[in-house]
């Protein structure tokens, strides 16, 4: 889209189209993660810690990584983690080449838990946002957001020690 194409959307027009970007996204996480709740007793931090390493090479994650993804503070995810550690959803094992590198690791049963989950979160979407917006729709949805985090995403900076 051009300069003459961009200036040509009124603000409030603007403003209004995030609005509802933003309107809809938290109606629609909130049924997903009040469904969530009710089924498997997931907060959205652990749920969404266990969708990650479901999907992840061998169920596991370093474990700065996994905090960095899922936008915890290395605190948060501490405390998170202790909690899934404690309900026997994953267990921390060391790097056998890096002693600095802890992995978050599904348990067997932290395993069945997130691809239940993992399911149950997708006949959620199925019908809270295939439905109302149709195959093609929520493909271009998606193409959108990705282009949205590409775009306002900061580089990598230089590694600190």
């Amino acid at each position: 889209m051009g300069d003459d194409a961009r200036d040509a959307i009124d603000d409030d027009e603007i403003v209004t189209w995030w609005g509802l970007v933003i309107e809809g996204y938290l109606a629609t996480q909130a049924g997903l993660m009040d469904e969530i709740a009710q089924r498997f007793g997931l907060a959205p931090a652990p749920f969404d810690i266990l969708l990650r390493l479901v999907r992840s090479p061998d169920f596991r994650m370093p474990m700065t990584r996994l905090a960095r993804e899922a936008a915890l503070s290395s605190g948060g995810f501490t405390k998170v983690a202790d909690r899934l550690v404690a309900s026997r959803l994953i267990r921390r094992e060391p790097c056998d080449t890096d002693r600095r590198v802890i992995y978050a690791v599904l348990t067997d049963h932290g395993r069945e838990v997130a691809a239940q989950a993992r399911h149950a979160c997708a006949e959620i979407l199925r019908r809270r946002v295939l439905g109302p917006l149709g195959p093609e729709a929520s493909s271009a949805l998606a193409a959108a957001m990705r282009t949205l985090r590409e775009a306002n995403t900061p580089p990598a900076g230089p590694a600190r020690i």
